[in-house]
């Protein structure tokens, strides 16, 4: 492992998960930030990766982890319970061995989402970081998973692409509206559920990962 890179295996009630800690590549405010995997990632994946870089080069810290389905190379995702306790987990486990200054909960898709009903329960963080959520299942736009955002109480960033599949913008942008002053929601024009984006668009996937990273980076400056 490089400079500024620590592996752990953190417990999970009477399992354990693998996670890394990546300090930030340039100097920063303290911010920690816990990042969930998507439903088919782990915490390695190219996307991990991507966000990772991006952020640790904006001075903010990551731990990426993998939650216990994916450590043990099971397919299907855990139950949401599970997750979220996954998610507590190793949060609480970073908290301790990192001391940050602040700390933001969130992730990619359904690690976003586990995350989201975490903060909802008034779980104790500064924000909330959601990249690509799920707001519906694919071509089920009735189905909507938006109950408990109203309930959280923490600042929220969240970011998604305009082709995204699951999540249609209108009605993510009526749901956001009938939300609380302290949601930022922004669109990556283009892009879709991965962040990516056709060729036909002038931009690349690269373009994608340097907006995400300059708008996480204004809001942590701003809003924490």
């Amino acid at each position: 492992m490089g400079a500024g890179v620590i592996e752990w295996q953190v417990p999970v009630g009477a399992d354990r998960t693998s996670a890394i800690f990546e300090s930030a590549t340039e100097a920063g405010h303290g911010t920690l930030f816990v990042c969930a995997h998507g439903a088919g990632g782990h915490m390695s994946d190219g996307s991990m990766l991507a966000v990772s870089k991006q952020l640790r080069s904006r001075g903010i810290d990551i731990v990426r982890f993998n939650f216990l389905y994916r450590e043990k190379h099971v397919g299907r995702p855990d139950p949401m319970s599970a997750l979220k306790q996954c998610v507590d987990a190793v949060t609480a486990y970073a908290r301790e061995k990192i001391k940050p200054t602040r700390l933001v909960i969130g992730g990619r898709s359904m690690g976003g989402r586990a995350a989201s009903m975490l903060a909802a329960d008034g779980y104790a963080c500064d924000g909330l970081l959601l990249l690509a959520y799920p707001l519906h299942p694919t071509g089920k736009p009735d189905q909507l998973r938006d109950a408990h955002l109203g309930k959280i109480q923490t600042p929220v960033l969240c970011l998604n692409g305009t082709r995204d599949p699951l999540c249609t913008q209108d009605l993510m942008e009526r749901t956001v509206a009938g939300l609380g002053s302290n949601w930022t929601m922004h669109w990556l024009a283009g892009a879709d559920h991965s962040f990516h984006v056709l060729k036909s668009s002038g931009r690349t996937d690269s373009d994608v990962m340097s907006e995400v990273g300059q708008t996480v980076s204004a809001w942590e400056r701003a809003v924490l």
